[in-house]
């Protein structure tokens, strides 16, 4: 019973933010047993020198060895693409198939004039950034310390990480990325004379959007965003 309810809410999860996740969870169970990480890290040389393509994917999928940081930033990723998906995404799997891969682009980009070897956390903070702009009158509550509204909660994010001892670079480039993709979509084309700059291709549309939902589909609440006691929020006025 217990691993038919499991694999049910695990099938419940929409399958952009359930692939992905599951792929992070994967590479780091595969580098405690068969790879390390120096073969997933993203290195210019040997992916346009040696032909190491894979490297433009896995260095979004580690997120480092089994531990707090690595617990912290898989609750966040799993929470907030999950709502983005189910949010205002929903329906639309292919726009956000989209942004993964436009947002994926510019860290690789943008990744080629700084030193860093892994960028999933920064996509991360990207995900929460894009919901926290879509979601500005959310209050969250930050380990019970902090109360604020949904659009500081990335640069609380990035505090922390700060007081972890990381680099806030990671986060400013989540950060940044996270802005562009919100002002070119949400921003940009509200504007007198703005027009949309980023269009979902049609055989991303082709592949990934369907017409009919599932009847039984079962999002979650907007209500809790954080879900957990570091992040949980609620609208105003609520």
């Amino acid at each position: 019973m217990a691993y038919q309810s499991l694999r049910l809410e695990y099938l419940q999860i929409p399958p952009v933010s359930r692939a992905y996740t599951t792929a992070c969870v994967l590479t780091t169970a595969a580098v405690l047993e068969l790879i390390t990480p120096f073969q997933l890290y993203f290195n210019p040389e040997l992916i346009f020198k040696h032909f190491q393509i894979w490297r433009l994917i896995t260095n979004f999928l580690f997120f480092g060895p089994v531990g707090f940081n690595f617990l912290f930033n898989m609750i966040f990723l799993y929470r907030y693409c999950r709502m983005l998906e189910e949010g205002s995404f929903r329906g639309r799997t292919a726009d956000f198939v989209f942004m993964f891969l436009f947002g994926g682009f510019l860290m690789t980009l943008f990744g080629l004039f700084v030193s860093l070897v892994f960028l999933g956390q920064a996509f991360t903070i990207m995900l929460v950034y894009v919901w926290s702009r879509r979601n500005p009158y959310v209050r969250m509550n930050f380990f019970g310390l902090l109360n604020f509204q949904a659009p500081f909660l990335p640069w609380v994010l990035m505090g922390f990480s700060l007081l972890l001892g990381n680099s806030v670079i990671v986060d400013l480039l989540g950060i940044a990325v996270g802005h562009i993709y919100f002002f070119l979509e949400d921003v940009f084309p509200n504007q007198p004379g703005g027009i949309r700059i980023l269009k979902t291709p049609s055989i991303l549309k082709a592949i990934f959007d369907t017409p009919d939902e599932d009847p039984n589909y079962n999002p979650l609440p907007e209500e809790r965003p954080g879900g957990f006691a570091w992040g949980e929020g609620q609208r105003l006025g609520g």
